[in-house]
C-alpha cells in the first residue's frame, strides 16, 4: 500500500508538472541552487550524516519576486549525493550500516493563497550501484585518511521513491527580519512529519526563492531577487517525529528513535559580482544509544564573470 501511494504521488507530480501553464518550450532556467555540506568544515569527526552535495536548476517562463499561484509553472530539478557513515569507518562491529544515495528529483513550488508550498519527488537510489561508496575510499586513499572498511554493511542496491511536501509563510518585521515557521512531512525513504523555522536578519534572498537542503535544513537560494551588498544571518531550528526509516531497518545494529532536532546558523555575504554562504547545523541523536549529535558545515560560493 505505502509503495503505490508513493508511485501514484510522484506519477501525479510529474503529470501536473507537465500540465502547468508555461509551456515546456516557453520554460527558461531562472537560476541555480547549490550546497556542499561536511563534516570536516564541521566537527571534523567524519561520522554519521558525513557529507552531501546538492544541486537544482529552477525552471520556469518567468520570476516576477514571489511564487506564482499556478501549480507546476515553476520546476526545480534537483541531483543530489549523500554519505552516512557509522561512527568509526575502520571498526567491524560499526554501530549503524553505511548508506550511499544518488537522488534525481522533481519539484514545483507554488503559492496556495498566501502560503508558500513545495512539492517534489526523489527515487533515492543506494547501494554499490551509486559508487557513493567506492568514491569515499579513493578520496580517503588520495589525502591518506582511514579507507573505510564497513562498506559491506551498507544499504544494498535499491530505489526508494520519496514524496516530500513543505508549506510555510513568511512574516516581514521591519526592512531587515523575516520569520518563516514551515511544516514538512515526507514518505519514502524515511516517514516523517516536522515542525520548524527560520529567521533571516538581513535582505538576504529578498524577493527571491529559497529550497530547504534535505540533510541541514538550510534554506538554499535558487533564484535571485532584490540582491543588496552586505552581510545577512540565517538561523533555524526543527523537531520531526519520525516514524520510519530505510537507513535505521529493524535487522540492522541501531534502533529508530522517533524524535530527531536539528539547529542552524550561517552568514551570508553579497557582493557586486560574487556571493558566499557558510553555515553549521547541529544534528540530533537519530538512533537509541547514539554517543550524541554532531556540527556538520555547509559552504556555497557563486562567482559572475
Amino acid at each position: 500500500m505505502k509503495q503505490a501511494l508513493r508511485a501514484a504521488c510522484m506519477a501525479g507530480l510529474v503529470l501536473a508538472a507537465g500540465a502547468g501553464t508555461a509551456p515546456a518550450q516557453d520554460r527558461v532556467t531562472l537560476g541555480f541552487a547549490r550546497l556542499f555540506t561536511n563534516d570536516a568544515l564541521g566537527d571534523t569527526h567524519d561520522r554519521w550524516r558525513t557529507g552531501a552535495y546538492a544541486v537544482s536548476r529552477f525552471r520556469g517562463d518567468r520570476w516576477g519576486g514571489g511564487a506564482p499561484a499556478e501549480f507546476g509553472a515553476i520546476l526545480e530539478q534537483r541531483l543530489r549525493s549523500e554519505i552516512i557513515a557509522p561512527d568509526s569507518l575502520t571498526n567491524p562491529d560499526p554501530d549503524r550500516r553505511y548508506v550511499g544515495i544518488i537522488a534525481p528529483g522533481l519539484a514545483t513550488h507554488w503559492d496556495m493563497r498566501g502560503i508558500e508550498a513545495r512539492l517534489g519527488a526523489e527515487l533515492v537510489i543506494t547501494g554499490p550501484q551509486t559508487q557513493v561508496g567506492a568514491f569515499q575510499r579513493e578520496v580517503h586513499k588520495l589525502i591518506g585518511l582511514d579507507e573505510p572498511n564497513v562498506l559491506g554493511t551498507q544499504i544494498p542496491n535499491g530505489v526508494h521513491p520519496t514524496l516530500n511536501l513543505e508549506l510555510g509563510r513568511s512574516f516581514m518585521a521591519g526592512e531587515r527580519v523575516t520569520f518563516r515557521p514551515f511544516a514538512e512531512a515526507q514518505i519514502g525513504a524515511e516517514d516523517y512529519l516536522r515542525l520548524g523555522g527560520d529567521v533571516i536578519l538581513g535582505r538576504f534572498g529578498h524577493e527571491g526563492l529559497f529550497t530547504r537542503d534535505t540533510v541541514t535544513g538550510h534554506r538554499v537560494l535558487g533564484i535571485a531577487g532584490t540582491a543588496e551588498p552586505g552581510y545577512s544571518l540565517t538561523l533555524g531550528g526543527d523537531v520531526a517525529r519520525i516514524s520510519d526509516s530505510d537507513w535505521l531497518p529493524e535487522s540492522g545494529p541501531a534502533v529508530l528513535k522517533d524524535t530527531r532536532s536539528r539547529a542552524r546558523a550561517g552568514v551570508h555575504w553579497q557582493g557586486e559580482r560574487a556571493e558566499a554562504f557558510y553555515g553549521v547545523t547541529w544534528l540530533g541523536k537519530e538512533y537509541e544509544g547514539q554517543a550524541g549529535g554532531q556540527v556538520v558545515g555547509s559552504l556555497r560560493l557563486n562567482l559572475s564573470f
